[in-house]
């Protein structure tokens, strides 16, 4: 596989020996961007990839809920993806050129940030292949600003820039400026305010009705509440939790084609891993709920 210049990853996703973990035989890859050019308070994100991956290797790969080991399907570890230092729309394009080359290989991307400018790279990359598909945004931020900080590529406007190219659904959504709020009240996009879902589940079915049929998934980890997330650049109070996110996520892959996910913005913090392995724990969960069939074909021996 050609693609731009990586640096070495230390450990694969999971901990993962040769056999689930080659290349060759993946289902999944997992692509770490360690970027945080356009962080706008805590920086730091530029250290979430190895983070995550480094507690991933503490895991249990046997998961109870799918009574199997989700790493049957076989998950390859790219190197870190070399950060573009000069704009973030070069970093973005950097971005959509590793996962092009995932895809024509037929291996589920599953990026792991770094900063939420670089989801845009991942749907542009996977639009070649898949002309009709939403994008599903977790986030406490709507991220709809037309530009931030002089630039139209800024981590705060990537919700903006997916929306003019693929219908976006918000879920988790608490904190946005003025500009946003008058944006959104014409721009198709369907928000779900933390507020107005907390406590019940009853708004899941009909938001999952009204997805396209083929989604891709971007998860900002602040969209979990601070008290279970605190590593992260922008922490908002008042968001989802654990089961609350994993029911929402298991709906979605029951109901929808997931096409690739991302995972971004954890801010590691050393004094407190626990965030570290709750975003590995998710990630890991989720390529679960994504390839399940798969899973259940290719299951070896423990």
């Amino acid at each position: 596989m050609k693609t731009h210049n990586h640096m070495l990853t230390p450990f694969n996703f999971a901990g993962l020996g040769k056999k689930r973990a080659q290349w060759s035989t993946a289902g999944v890859a997992v692509i770490p961007v360690p970027y945080d050019l356009t962080t706008s308070y805590r920086s730091g994100t530029r250290s979430g990839p190895l983070a995550i991956i480094e507690a991933s290797t503490h895991m249990e790969l046997f998961d109870d809920e799918i009574n199997a080991e989700i790493a049957d399907v076989g998950i390859c570890t790219l190197n870190l993806v070399e950060p573009v230092t000069s704009s973030p729309d070069k970093m973005i394009s950097r971005v959509a050129g590793v996962v092009s080359s995932v895809i024509r290989e037929d291996k589920f991307p599953v990026v792991l940030g770094g900063e939420h400018s670089i989801t845009l790279g991942a749907v542009t990359a996977l639009s070649s292949r898949f002309p009709d598909f939403g994008v599903v945004q977790l986030d406490a931020h709507a991220d709809l600003r037309d530009q931030y900080q002089g630039s139209k590529y800024n981590h705060a406007c990537i919700g903006r820039r997916i929306s003019e190219r693929f219908p976006l659904t918000q879920i988790g959504i608490r904190s946005l400026c003025s500009e946003e709020h008058l944006f959104l009240e014409n721009s198709g996009i369907s928000t779900y305010y933390s507020g107005d879902i907390y406590g019940n589940s009853s708004w899941i079915e009909p938001c999952v009705a009204n997805l396209p049929e083929t989604i891709y998934i971007t998860i900002d980890l602040d969209v979990l509440d601070p008290s279970i997330m605190p590593s992260v650049g922008t922490p908002e109070p008042g968001g989802l939790l654990w089961y609350d996110v994993l029911y929402l996520l298991r709906t979605l892959a029951e109901k929808k084609t997931i096409i690739g996910f991302d995972i971004v913005e954890l801010c590691p913090m050393p004094s407190n891993p626990a965030p570290d392995f709750l975003a590995a724990k998710l990630c890991y969960k989720l390529i679960g709920y994504c390839k399940q069939s798969s899973i259940a074909s290719r299951q070896t021996p423990i």
